[in-house]
């Protein structure tokens, strides 16, 4: 009788499993869909189809980009949420999207954790930290220093109230115990005309987009918010050197909807990593001041989770309030 139970058991699960297996072994046999929350030209927009090219002519399928912005990324990836999950269609999600959006913003119409399954983390990038050449401090102990002798009165520079590089010096300033006034910009470039014009301190903008100022000497750099150094820029100073622990990392990658079959998640995972390491993609990463990555979807999820447990822990003690 037992024997018959357990066989019984057996049979059962394996037609369970059946369905599932089959449109893996199928898998893909029409076209992928990649919803890019971002308008065309937008970083992740280019990555999303130079990655789309490759695995669609690997895997024998075309690969379509659909542009979904707005909302900071929530359309394009409430879209992604609600789409059927059988592998064909992707999201491209940000670390403000996937891991501050659920502490920074009201009313979310997703969740980070629930609604997707990691698929691949495609790039990491880092911030960089820059004040106006005659701020009163030229290194991260100097500026806190200052701002703890000055409390309240530094003035810094950050795109958008409760993004990356906001809750990044919020971040800092948390650690190291000190004051500061946000003066939220729509873009980098504003933020250099006003460190460079002198009307703010400090700001925190892609390293890409402060390259140039900084090397003309009309910005300083400080340090930059990746946990070590760059390889390819070894001179650059990490703020984790002067604040033990400190990181604040920029990073997007794949995610389609929750429920889609491992054995899809695992194939479409290989293809992306296969596709990353491409000359063409790591030049133009290259250029765009990103790092690629190529690991598991069990890397993926661990990172997520441990992003939204990092920057809601944050959000909580310092007190911000989602907009």
């Amino acid at each position: 009788m037992k024997t018959k139970l357990i066989a019984g058991l057996a049979t059962l699960l394996a037609a369970l499993s059946t369905p599932w297996s089959a449109a893996a072994q199928d898998y893909p046999n029409r076209p992928i869909t990649i919803i890019v929350p971002y308008t065309p030209g937008d970083g992740p927009d280019v990555i999303a189809r130079l990655v789309g090219a490759e695995i669609g002519q690997r895997m024998g399928q075309s690969v379509v980009i659909e542009n979904k912005a707005g909302a900071s990324g929530q359309i394009g990836l409430t879209l992604t949420a609600k789409a059927p999950p059988d592998g064909y269609t992707l999201g491209v999600g940000l670390v403000t999207n996937l891991a501050l959006a659920s502490h920074t913003y009201k009313d979310l119409p997703y969740d980070p954790l629930k609604d997707f399954t990691p698929v691949a983390l495609a790039t990491m990038n880092y911030l960089a930290l820059v004040s106006r050449p005659d701020a009163p401090f030229k290194t991260v102990p100097e500026m806190i220093a200052w701002a703890k002798a000055n409390p309240g009165k530094l003035q810094i520079g950050t795109t958008s109230m409760g993004g990356l590089p906001h809750m990044s010096f919020e971040l800092l300033a948390h650690m190291s115990g000190i004051k500061f006034m946000n003066v939220p910009y729509k873009g980098n470039g504003p933020i250099a005309a006003d460190l460079t014009g002198g009307r703010i301190d400090l700001g925190v903008t892609s390293y890409t987009s402060s390259a140039p100022l900084i090397e003309a000497g009309r910005l300083n750099l400080l340090g930059i918010t990746y946990p070590s150094r760059d390889p390819k820029l070894p001179q650059l100073p990490t703020i984790g050197e002067s604040v033990k622990g400190y990181s604040s990392v920029g990073w997007f990658g794949f995610v389609a909807p929750a429920g889609t079959p491992p054995e899809i998640v695992d194939k479409l995972n290989a293809e992306i990593n296969r596709a990353l390491q491409q000359p063409n993609l790591q030049k133009t990463m290259s250029t765009l001041g990103l790092i690629p990555v190529t690991e598991s979807p069990e890397y993926f999820a661990r990172l997520l989770k441990s992003e939204n447990e990092k920057f809601g822990k944050l959000v909580s003690e310092i007190g911000y309030q989602p907009q």
